[in-house]
Parts: structure tokens; C-alpha cells; sequence
């Protein structure tokens, strides 16, 4: 069935993530597979009711997350598989899974080796900072408070350290590309959450100049965040 057919039975949406479900909802019913093409922009924003400007968002985020290929004068072409396996687990949730697994496989050795850089390279002061903001870190964590804002300055200061901003920024692309999408995976704020007092001795290996120590305590982190989404991903089957 041509993709453009099936737009035919998609009611009109109001702006938001509903585009967003509104499109797998498409690719499934067109029972699109990888190479396939979408339909233009401007048809995608016709049928559905919304601003051009909402397609692109969602396409472009998509390509950010290896979801769809764009090539100017190609148009967009789904290069990851979208069907639904499970009954159980809606399609959407099951593509937001598979979307934070690539993301995560990027970052995953990006932040191992900012560790290990972080451990060898950071001056006395980096390491008093780094002290610093993990103490943070665990006070609004064992106070029960949204830890995340200073999880995100206990990392930073980590990227500071490795002398090389690259890593901070690509990891910071990494994130929007997700974030762009959905504003908390699964709606679940504090996913990795699991991982926070795995924090505590990962700083203390940096400033102590333990690069072994801090490498494998980073690689659990990293191991914890992965297992709590393949466990959601396996609550659906």
C-alpha cells in the first residue's frame, strides 16, 4: 500500500509528539521497510494537519538518531526498522527504546575515554572541582531531589578535564538529538538513576589517578543505563 494512501485514514493532529506517533503509525500501516522513501514534507504536513516546520523537526531528529536518511533533492528514506513486535508494547515506546540504545552505543566510548583522558590529564584544581560537584551530585541524590542538572555539572567538569572540548559537545549533540524527541526517556526522569552511587567512586578514582578504576567504574554506569532499557524493552514482550 503507497505511503500516501495511508496518510488518507491519519486524522488531523494538533503540534507535538502526537506528529511524531502519527508517523510510525504511517510507516507501519504502509508496512515500509528500510530504503523505502517517505512522502514529501509538504504532504506529510498537509495530511496531518500540522506547520511544515513540525515535520521537519521530527524528520530531521530522526535522522539525527539513525532513524531515516535525508539527502537534499532525494528526500527522506527510512533507514532503520520500524514494526511492531509485541502487542504489549506500543510501537512508539518500542521505537523510543531502540532510538536510546543508538544514542547510548555513541556515547558509550565517548565517555570512557573522557574518564580515562579526564584521570590522566586533569590539573589538582580539575580534580578538587570534579570532588566537588560529585558531592553535589550525591547530597541531591540522597536528599531525594531531581539530580539531574547537577549529574549534568558533575560531567561537564569531567569533560573539562580531558583538555578537549570535542567531548563535551558531541556529547551534548548526542543528548538533543534524543531530547529533541522526548523530553524524559520512557517519561521516566530518573532513568540511571541505579548508577548515581557508582559516581561517588568513579570521581574518587579520577583524583586519585586510578585510570583502571575509573574506566570500569564508568563502564558499569554506562552497563546499568542499557540494562534498565532493554528490562523496559523486555516488559513488553
Amino acid at each position: 500500500m503507497k505511503a500516501s494512501k495511508v496518510l488518507n485514514h491519519i486524522k488531523p493532529l494538533v503540534a507535538g509528539r502526537d506528529v511524531l506517533d502519527a508517523l510510525v503509525e504511517l510507516i507501519e500501516a504502509a508496512k515500509l521497510t528500510v530504503g523505502d522513501k517517505l512522502p514529501p514534507e509538504v504532504e506529510l504536513a498537509r495530511r496531518l494537519g500540522v506547520g511544515r516546520s513540525k515535520i521537519r523537526e521530527a524528520l530531521n531528529a530522526w535522522q539525527k538518531m539513525g532513524i531515516v536518511v535525508r539527502n537534499k533533492g532525494a528526500g527522506t528514506r527510512l533507514a532503520a526498522e520500524i514494526a511492531s513486535h509485541s502487542v504489549h508494547m506500543p510501537l512508539t515506546m518500542k521505537l523510543e527504546a531502540e532510538s536510546l540504545l543508538r544514542t547510548h552505543a555513541v556515547r558509550r566510548p565517548l565517555e570512557i575515554e573522557a574518564v580515562r583522558l579526564a584521570t590522566v590529564e586533569a590539573t589538582d584544581q580539575q580534580r578538587k572541582v570534579i570532588l566537588a560537584r560529585m558531592a553535589e551530585l550525591m547530597a541531591v541524590y540522597e536528599a531525594g531531589e531531581d539530580w539531574r542538572p547537577a549529574d549534568h555539572r558533575f560531567h561537564n567538569e569531567i569533560f573539562a578535564a580531558t583538555g578537549n572540548p570535542l567531548f563535551g559537545q558531541l556529547i551534548a549533540q548526542i543528548q538533543k538529538a534524543f531530547q529533541d524527541i522526548y523530553e524524559a526517556p520512557f517519561g521516566k526522569p530518573h532513568l540511571g538513576q541505579n548508577s548515581i552511587v557508582l559516581h561517588r567512586p568513579m570521581a574518587e578514582a579520577i583524583a586519585s589517578g586510578d585510570q583502571i578504576s575509573a574506566v570500569n567504574y564508568t563502564t558499569q554506569i554506562m552497563d546499568i543505563v542499557e540494562a534498565e532499557v532493554r528490562e523496559i524493552i523486555g516488559a513488553g514482550k
